[in-house]
């Protein structure tokens, strides 16, 4: 048999972890079994024609927010150009609510439900005709009268170290991120993520992930990005990889982790600064700084210690620190809102990441809607549009927040530039955002994209329009174009910046 394990990434960048485990359990019992990866972005007949003349008799889908929709309507058009061909569906999106999904979708002919490297490695066996698929006890469903299949994991959850090393057959490819995980489960509860459904800790023994890393190493990849939801959940075994990482250091690897600032101590903070610049990355979610809120959603951290260990992690300065809110969470208001983004932007990070609620299905956060008088996207990406604290309009405007945050703060180049608006408008580092974002939609600068001479341009031109129509005062001129001519040089390696009025 021929069978495809494919998905839809989201960006050429990024990988499918899912899909290399999958083919690792897979493999042994299915010979023609192959693996290929598109993005939401390659045309719709592009991958359909390469999936009709790959001559498959099964294809397996990995499915997320980012891709089911899409992701249907391809399975949909396939099953139309053969109706023999056997459809499975597997990832988040399809792990919850799964009786309504395979009612609304006939076409669909296997599920899998949850971790999927047995219950694939089993459908391999049955679809090989080794043996019949009953024989897999308390590991399948079946749909009365249907004969279509559900298949979750039996029992205890997966025992990882079992799970062979998921790149062993396929090539480190320099210019992609590298996703792996060294823990499954998260410790936490937070009422907005599917993470925390997963309540039982499984992680790697560590001279596996050594002898895994090793490997990225020797290949001198870009970036590894860890996939576990809170790699520091425990400080003993974190300290030893951070340590053996730093010894082991081939100057070009960057390792990314989603770490809890809270459970950071002196030691390991002493630790970390003496890691080569670059060498790490740290992702942190503060999500909000509204105590009320973070006890909404069942966000248990000591919020005072997390924005301190923040604060001195970028003071090392030798790693990037993203830190993350989300817009849209019970009880944070667009005036609470706005303090959070205050407190969490002072702290220095080299990115801010302003995401929106996402009401997932299988969430607390999704099953006490109503409470909090949620009204949300009926399709994936489920984003918030409004709730009983946030109006639509409000949403909308904090997406403008967004537009500009991305361009000039996350996007670099402007450190001086954004300090002087910051301090000029004297009202706080969301207020002069909010401000800037309201000059540049009325402008219209949002309909199109822009190379970074014109953001530069456009900036100028928002701080010579602070005196409200009148000459803005000379003093404040100079030390406008003096940031800006600071900020240019050091983007475009030049001894200063043109700055006239040129059409933007």
């Amino acid at each position: 048999m021929n069978v495809l394990l494919t998905t839809l990434n989201a960006k050429y960048v990024h990988g499918n972890l899912a899909l290399k485990y999958l083919h690792a359990a897979g493999k042994p019992f299915c010979p023609g079994l192959e693996l290929r990866e598109f993005t939401i972005n390659n045309s719709r007949d592009y991958v359909f024609g390469e999936l009709v003349m790959g001559g498959y008799d099964a294809v397996c889908f990995s499915c997320y927010i980012w891709n089911i929709q899409q992701t249907l309507e391809l399975a949909e058009d396939l099953k139309k150009a053969d109706p023999r061909l056997l459809i499975l569906f597997g990832g988040p999106e399809v792990s919850y609510d799964w009786e309504d999904f395979m009612k609304q979708n006939q076409f669909v002919d296997f599920l899998i439900l949850g971790e999927g490297e047995k219950a694939f490695a089993q459908w391999c066996v049955q679809l090989e005709g080794e043996r019949d698929w009953a024989q897999a006890a308390g590991l399948v469903f079946r749909e009365k009268g249907e004969g279509r299949i559900v298949a979750r994991p039996p029992g205890a959850p997966l025992d990882l170290a079992a799970i062979p090393f998921p790149y062993e057959d396929f090539p480190c490819e320099g210019d992609k991120v590298i996703y792996y995980e060294a823990s499954r489960g998260c410790p936490f509860n937070c009422g907005y993520c599917i993470s925390s459904l997963d309540k039982t800790m499984r992680a790697l023994p560590l001279e596996r992930v050594k002898a895994d890393l090793s490997h990225f190493l020797e290949a001198r990849v870009r970036q590894v990005k860890f996939l576990d939801r809170t790699f520091n959940w425990d400080r003993q075994r974190s300290r030893e990889l951070f340590s053996w990482l730093m010894a082991q250091d081939c100057g070009v690897t960057n390792f990314h982790f989603e770490i809890c600032a809270d459970l950071l101590d002196e030691e390991l903070l002493a630790l970390l600064g003496q890691a080569r610049k670059g060498l790490f990355q740290f992702e942190i979610g503060i999500q909000s700084t509204n105590e009320k809120t973070l006890r909404a959603v069942n966000r248990t951290s000591d919020l005072k210690r997390t924005l301190a260990r923040v604060k001195q992690l970028v003071s090392l300065g030798n790693s990037h620190i993203h830190v993350d809110l989300i817009a849209g969470l019970p009880y944070e208001d667009y005036p609470s809102f706005a303090r959070s983004f205050d407190q969490v932007y002072d702290l220095g990070a080299d990115n801010l990441q302003l995401g929106f609620l996402k009401l997932l299905k299988g969430t607390m956060i999704r099953e006490r809607a109503e409470e909090f008088g949620y009204v949300y996207m009926e399709k994936a990406p489920y984003q918030v549009i409004g709730n009983d604290f946030l109006s639509p309009q409000e949403v909308c405007r904090l997406k403008q927040v967004e537009t500009v945050l991305e361009l000039y703060h996350n996007r670099g180049g402007f450190q001086t530039s954004l300090a002087w608006g910051i301090q000029d408008h004297g009202q706080g580092p969301f207020a002069f955002y909010e401000g800037f974002s309201q000059y540049f939609h009325r402008q219209g600068f949002q309909h199109r994209s822009h190379k970074k001479e014109d953001l530069y341009r456009i900036f100028y031109a928002w701080g010579r329009s602070l005196g409200q129509g009148e000459q803005l005062r000379p003093l404040l001129e100079a030390d406008l174009e003096a940031a800006m001519n600071f900020d240019a040089v050091k983007k475009f390696k030049k001894k200063g910046w043109d700055m006239p009025q040129e059409k933007i």
